[in-house]
């Protein structure tokens, strides 16, 4: 390629679509991937069924990302998840929404979404080499003439940065794009792992871990941030917990945790029951049957091994009739239902985080077209900007929105 209009540095989500997007306009476009292969850790987004995005609206959508999604109006508007679903239809690609809200291509498999675009980029006549790392950006003043590699050095007057997080190292993510940012003056905000398990300081976890829970409510239990809250399916490990409230709620947590050291939460095992309700219900099913045991009755609501381990905690014989605990033992019992104590103490850091929380700067970015305040020439996308959503489809769609956007900028 003798002549380049744009170089798109990562081959991820965010990248490949920055370049198609380019490539369209009828812009030369060279993709430089420093893996052996496009798209690894867009292979391993949810689970390899690649949750493409979901069917919100755009408003409902950007408060998923908190106080800073309106940043993502301009992008959205250029393209959101029916110009996504419309875009993979056109380049071969079927998808559905089978819970009528995740998106998932119909082979519920990413593999086809890599070798759509891939084929929609050699297409298109875009370049792409691999097992090429950037380690600089070339820059004449205000504007952005090229990048380097170890070996070469490649110019062009437009460079997309789309290197994504720090998180899954194995997959290529080392954050050397916030290097790149930082090399010509950007700020790149604290980042912390997000979206990954966590550990407990309480070890009674370990005992239940055959058993998932669904519909569990979780909030912080420290004053100034009691408004944190989340609400999904649970998983118990050995060392604490996991599942899609965990990987959601991670993104709050890990920096309180960076913060205080330790993050006191309350969980909701019994899908949001209140005392009363709790109350009822025993009430009810012991009209059937006086005799009933607390471990049978608490089984109505919990897998028996959460149910003996919350005994456990309550100082409750799990054996005894129910009607035989004193009134004490009965409501230290109830309220540990509503509200069970959990301490975070600890996670695997980048190592699991499936995202990462911070990035470079929004105030530094322009909105309507991805590109540097600071130097001409220099766009971002995706995972790169300080810009991070729960699960669900949110990451992906903004990987894609954005990379659109820069593309056609």
């Amino acid at each position: 390629m003798s002549k380049i209009d744009l170089i798109v540095i990562g081959a991820g989500a965010a990248g490949m679509m920055a370049a198609i997007a380019a490539a369209r306009e009828g812009r030369s476009v060279l993709v430089l991937e420093k893996l052996s292969k496009i798209g690894a850790k867009l292979k391993a987004t949810g689970g390899g069924r690649c949750n493409l995005t979901n069917t919100l609206d755009n408003e409902t959508f950007m408060s998923h990302f908190g106080k800073d999604g309106r940043f993502m109006t301009p992008a959205l508007e250029k393209f959101d998840h029916n110009t996504l679903i419309s875009f993979f239809k056109e380049i071969g690609v079927e998808s559905h929404a089978p819970d009528g809200f995740r998106v998932f291509p119909l082979t519920h498999s990413s593999s086809t979404i890599i070798k759509a675009m891939q084929s929609e980029m050699q297409r298109l006549g875009v370049e792409i080499l691999c097992s090429r790392r950037v380690t600089a950006l070339e820059h004449h003043g205000e504007c952005v003439t090229g990048v380097q590699t170890k070996t070469e050095s490649f110019k062009a007057k437009k460079v997309v940065i789309a290197t994504g997080g720090k998180g899954y190292p194995l997959l290529g993510a080392e954050g050397d794009g916030y290097s790149l940012a930082e090399s010509v003056g950007h700020t790149v905000t604290e980042l912390y792992p997000a979206m990954m398990p966590l550990k407990t300081k309480e070890t009674w976890v370990s005992n239940c871990r055959a058993d998932t829970i669904a519909k569990v409510v979780m909030q912080v239990n420290m004053k100034k941030y009691k408004k944190l809250k989340a609400k999904g399916d649970l998983i118990f490990t050995k060392e604490g917990i996991r599942g899609p409230v965990v990987l959601d709620f991670s993104r709050e947590i890990t920096p309180l945790l960076n913060k205080f050291g330790e993050v006191p939460l309350l969980a909701n095992f019994t899908k949001g029951m209140n005392e009363e309700q709790i109350r009822q219900h025993f009430k009810k099913l012991l009209l059937t049957n006086p005799h009933q045991s607390v471990l049978t009755l608490m089984s109505t609501l919990l897998p028996k091994s959460v149910s003996v381990e919350l005994c456990r905690l309550s100082n409750a014989d799990p054996e005894t009739q129910f009607n035989k605990l004193s009134g004490q033992s009965r409501d230290k019992l109830i309220k540990l239902l509503v509200w069970t104590p959990l301490t975070v103490n600890g996670h695997e850091g980048f190592k699991m985080a499936m995202i990462t929380r911070g990035g470079v700067s929004l105030k530094e970015i322009d909105p309507y077209t991805m590109q540097s305040k600071k130097i001409k020439g220099l766009y971002f996308c995706g995972e790169i900007v300080n810009l991070d959503g729960p699960c669900g489809g949110y990451n992906l769609q903004w990987s894609f929105s954005s990379g659109y956007l820069s593309g056609i900028s």
